[in-house]
């Protein structure tokens, strides 16, 4: 739970950056496959389960980096405050 929190709070206070906050999500989402795969293995559980998590988590850092390029390639820089599309 340690890792989770401490993820939380470096998401929140490096807002100015995007990459930071795209490492900082994937920092939390570490620690929630960690938390999964573990209770898993507590329980004696199938692993199924955790490699369909493990693969979604996958897909959003993808989906994440292609955000990334998008705001590089149309603003020049990744400050999260000019992506202003909702203002």
């Amino acid at each position: 739970m340690f890792m989770y929190f401490s993820g939380l709070m470096s998401f929140v206070m490096k807002r100015k950056h995007l990459l930071l906050m795209l490492l900082s999500l994937e920092f939390i989402i570490l620690s929630l496959f960690f938390n999964l795969f573990m209770y898993l293995s507590f329980f004696y559980f199938e692993y199924f389960f955790s490699m369909v998590f493990l693969t979604m988590s996958v897909c959003e850092g993808a989906l994440g980096l292609g955000v990334l390029v998008l705001l590089i390639r149309t603003h020049g820089n990744d400050y999260f405050n000019t992506f202003n599309i909702l203002w």
